[in-house]
Parts: C-alpha cells; structure tokens; sequence
C-alpha cells in the first residue's frame, strides 16, 4: 500500500461519523486507565469459567441499548422517532414477570420461551399500533410515540397491578445472566440481531426503500415504493427489538420495576443513532454506526461510575462528551478548521518569496 492509498484510506476513514465514536471509546478507557491501570484487565471466575472484568460489563450493559438502536435506526431513516421503546421495554419485562410469576416453575425452558415470545408478540402489536398511527392515520411520529411512551407505563401497570413484580426461571436468567464460552449470553444475541437485520436490509432493497421514503416520500411512491408497508415493518421491529431490550433488562435481576426499567433509554438509542451517523432529518442510517453508539453510551455510563461523577453532574457530563463528538463528526467543523489551517500555512509559504525579491 503506497502513501497516497495510506492518505487516501485515513481520510475516507475519518469522515466516517461512526470513527470518532471509536476513538471517544478509546479516550474514555485510557482516561479510566490513568485511574486504574488494571482497569482494562480481564479475567477468569475459578467458579465458573467466565470472564469477567470491565470491559464484559461494558458489553453486557451495551446489549440493550444496541436492541432499541437498531430499531431506531431504521425509524428514524424513514424520518420519523419512536419515544416508546423505553415504555415497551417495561411493558416486555411485566408480560414476562407476571407470565413466569404464575407458571411458578424455575427451571421449565418451556415457559421461558413462552415468556419471551409473548413478550415480543405483545410488543410487536403496541409497534404496529405506532405503525397504523403514523403510515395510515397520518399522525406525526413525535405525537403517536410519544402517546404510546406515556401510555405504555400504564399498559405495564395495569399488568402488574401497579406492583414489582419478581419471578424465578433459571433459562430466562440466563438470557441476561449467562455465558457461551465465557462471553455474556445477551451481547452474542445483541451482536447476532445486528448482523442479522443489517444483512437484510443492506442485501435487499429493503435498507434503500427505507432510507427513499425518508429523503422523499411522494418520489419514492412515484418510483413504486409502498411508504405505509414500509413504515408499519420500521415500527414493528422496532417495537420487538424493544421488548428484546426489556427481556435483558429485567432477566438480570428477574425483577420488573415499573417505573425504572427502561427509564429515558430512547434517548440512549437517539444519542447512539446520531454517534452512529444517522440523519435526523431522516434517508441516512448506519447500523454498525448505531453499534459504536452504544458502546459508546455503555462505556460513557460506566466511566462516569467509576470515576466518581456526583449523580446530579451526570448529566452535564454525558452531554458535554456528546456534543464534542458531533462537533468532531461535522463536516462543517473539520471544513472551518481546514479553511484556518490553509489560512495559518499561506503566509509561511509567501514568506521565502518576499525575501527572494527584497
């Protein structure tokens, strides 16, 4: 590889959005690394033959951020938001609680099954009701969401009883709990729905409609392009990937907490989506992007921890640490700080000549 394919290769690289996502990850675990040196160290349980250390806490608390990105992802292409995820996380985790709670059997594969698909199934129709509101009501997304993300809490209590509610199913646990050759069962699964959905939809026409109908959707009907099929699929999955959330987030402690269980993680996922690259204004998406994004917000939450941030300057944290990412992801930044770089370098190179002349 010669210099100009060298040149050519770090600067493609770098107006990569999902680039500088890596290199905050990088940052943030040298900065841990100046506090612990063993910070990044990994080990084996003697007990049972996992890994443990921080970086696997890292992933296992990325997989359900991953989850509700994913859908995002896909959302948003189409120009459109889901503030519901973090309801229907909830919603997923009380079918489960409340199912498994009167099977009564610990250890029945069966009914953790059973759990896991209602709760999906459940889920899935609440993101079909998304899809109807917005594709054939003609709702805006930020209303028919945001409808669902006040009502879904409610949809949970009701199921609840208004009660955490806990139950005990050693399969189900170990959805969130467990290990396949030392790595956590929940990150192989998030790692696999992301190789998965983006072999789909970058294989098939299916990404490209997705991302025509969120840049124009009366050209993309025009081109022959069904918008409301498109949007119902988009919102669909995105509920199901919120209520795989939800299955994680509440089989680590087989507890659902109303209140609690996917509180303010679609803004999570947002923040993960645009680290990612995805446009806002919808007809971009990047699912490896949106893949870094959680890693990234994971990493972010677990650094603020370790380094002992107060609870109440959690927020400004995360926030200033997210603004100078988009920052760095600008083009219209890395073009203001070329223009003053160019500007810096012209009168070093005017200089010779005047003194040629003189």
């Amino acid at each position: 590889m010669n210099a100009a394919t060298t040149t050519s290769f770090w600067r493609d690289l770098i107006r990569k959005p999902f680039f500088w996502g890596i290199v905050a990850i990088i940052a943030l675990l040298a900065l841990n690394v100046l506090k612990d040196p063993g910070y990044l160290a990994i080990t084996i349980n003697p007990n049972n033959g996992n890994l443990v250390g921080n970086l696997i806490d890292i992933m296992r608390q990325a997989a359900p951020i991953m989850m509700i990105a994913i859908g995002m992802s896909l959302v948003i292409a189409t120009a459109g938001i889901d503030l519901s995820v973090g309801s229907l996380m909830a919603v997923s985790g009380a079918v489960s609680m409340e199912f498994l709670n009167s099977v009564g059997d610990s250890s029945s594969l069966g009914a953790a099954l059973a759990a896991v698909g209602l709760s999906l199934l459940i889920t899935g129709i609440l993101g079909a009701v998304n899809g109807v509101l917005i594709a054939y009501v003609g709702l805006q997304p930020f209303i028919a969401t945001l409808v669902l993300m006040l009502a879904g809490r409610g949809v949970a209590k009701v199921i609840t009883g208004g009660q955490n509610t806990a139950a005990s199913n050693d399969p189900y646990r170990w959805i969130a709990n467990g290990y396949v050759i030392g790595i956590p069962v929940v990150f192989i699964l998030a790692l696999g729905v992301v190789i998965a959905v983006g072999w789909v939809v970058r294989r098939s026409a299916l990404g490209l409609m997705i991302e025509a109908i969120g840049i124009n959707p009366r050209a993309s009907r025009m081109a022959g392009i069904k918008p409301k099929g498109l949007l119902l699929t988009a919102y669909v999955l995105s509920g199901v990937l919120a209520g795989v959330a939800g299955i994680m987030s509440v089989g680590s402690v087989m507890t659902v907490d109303i209140s609690r269980t996917g509180y303010q993680l679609e803004l999570d996922a947002i923040l993960a989506v645009v680290i990612g690259g995805a446009s806002l204004m919808g007809g971009k998406f990047s699912l490896s992007g949106a893949f870094v994004g959680a890693l990234l917000i994971a990493t972010l939450d677990k650094t603020v921890l370790f380094l002992g941030v107060s609870s109440s300057a959690t927020p400004a944290f995360k926030a200033i640490v997210i603004i100078v990412i988009c920052l760095l992801q600008s083009e219209r930044v890395r073009a203001w700080f070329q223009r003053r770089k160019r500007a810096v370098a012209a009168p070093r190179a005017e200089a010779p000549k005047e003194e040629v002349a003189a």
